[in-house]
């Protein structure tokens, strides 16, 4: 069901007009349901657009399920995903490449499969762990999950386009049109990366066809990168001979300083750099958060860890605030870019309140920082995850 136009506002007629004649009206509060949101326990940021993460003990499955993986939306989930219908999609490839492609899901199917785990997190998880506080969605830390995706390498489908010596960026767009005329959200990646044999154009979630909250009927998968960069109901590739400058790659969107800043100090907009991998870091997800445990019970701990291109090194755990530490059992990953698991076992034989702290390393050298390192707006945060509980 559309949206009525009324909520579009007055001096929208013709934006209104445009989309309805291109079935691209995000969907209502009332399609949620349809789009399968909330997912259930999901904790919901806001409802227009949809913003949702899964509490970190749900997140405990080594392949994270499609029912308990977050969802962070720009604009309204287009009515094409809502209805799973493919009448009319195209997946345009133009710009600076020798020969345009306007690609059926038939015409990506004929590419070879590729099928991989990877992490999916949002810029922002953790913001709310920010001091002082930024705007923009007050992730916990659950806005994260490692599934499985399926689909066809970016590069072979450049490669049938043939890109030109001027391409050195691509510039990403979906079908997520904001209802208000606004700029499209789009982002773009480095020529390079999307060359690179592990980006994906995803066409299906944990084995299933992509559902229409995740990016139906296509989105890109770029491992090891912040996930706006993974634009969802993609429909368009633009190769551009620049770094592409949309809106949400200009100014302070999505971007860091390119040096540490004072909490709370803004620097200005030339000091500020594209935000792309993701930083080491763990997250515990056994046991919930407070629970009350008997002295002397053994405690099983588990989580997982990550750290954008890098590989995690090892993992440790402290329950004396930091003072002592100990490593745990690590499973490496089943593929580059998917993250690994890792599990201990801890015994209390003092009642009170302790807090259990995982800490990881990544094979450059950085570990998750006690204090986190500010930022506007409260990306790539990675301080160590400390999980509260009490021994009676």
């Amino acid at each position: 069901m559309l949206t009525s136009l009324g909520m579009f506002g007055a001096g929208c007629e013709a934006v209104n007009r445009g989309l309805l004649d291109r079935g691209l009206i995000p969907v209502g509060l009332e399609d949620l349901q349809a789009a399968g949101l909330p997912k259930p326990e999901m904790l919901v940021h806001s409802e227009k657009p949809f913003n949702g993460e899964l509490p970190p003990h749900l997140l405990n499955d080594d392949v994270t399920p499609t029912a308990r993986h977050f969802v962070r939306n720009n604009s309204g989930i287009p009515e094409r995903a809502i209805k799973n219908d493919l009448h009319g999609w195209k997946l345009i490839i133009d710009g600076e490449v020798h020969k345009e492609l306007a690609l059926s899901m038939e015409d990506l199917l004929r590419f070879p499969q590729v099928t991989m785990q990877v992490v999916l997190e949002c810029a922002g998880n953790g913001r709310s762990l920010f001091v002082p506080e930024v705007d923009g969605t007050p992730w916990r830390r659950g806005a994260v999950g490692c599934s499985k995706w399926t689909g066809v390498r970016l590069r072979d489908v450049l490669q049938e386009a043939g890109l030109k010596p001027s391409a050195i960026y691509t510039g990403n767009y979906g079908e997520d049109l904001p209802p208000d005329g606004s700029e499209p959200f789009s982002r773009g990646i480095p020529i390079e990366k999307a060359m690179d044999e592990h980006t994906l154009i995803a066409l299906k979630m944990n084995g299933e066809k992509l559902p229409a909250a995740h990016g139906f009927p296509a989105r890109l998968i770029v491992p090891g990168w912040i996930g706006s960069s993974m634009q969802k109901w993609l429909n368009r590739i633009w190769i551009r001979d620049q770094v592409h400058d949309s809106e949400k790659m200009s100014r302070y969107a999505y971007r860091i300083p390119s040096s540490p800043v004072e909490p709370g100090v803004i620097p200005p907009v030339e000091d500020m750099e594209i935000a792309t991998s993701l930083r080491v870091k763990s997250l515990i997800t056994q046991p919930e958060s407070l629970q009350r445990f008997n002295i002397d019970t053994p405690i099983k701990v588990r989580g997982h860890a990550w750290a954008g291109e890098n590989q995690i090194e090892n993992v440790l755990v402290s329950t004396d605030f930091g003072i002592q530490w100990e490593e745990v059992l690590l499973t490496q990953p089943s593929n580059r870019y998917a993250w690994y698991h890792w599990e201990t076992e801890l015994t209390f034989t003092n009642r009170g309140y302790y807090e259990i702290w995982a800490r990881a390393y990544d094979d450059n050298g950085n570990a998750q920082p006690f204090s986190q390192l500010w930022n506007p707006k409260g990306y790539l945060g990675n301080v160590i995850h400390s999980l509260p509980i009490t021994i009676t």
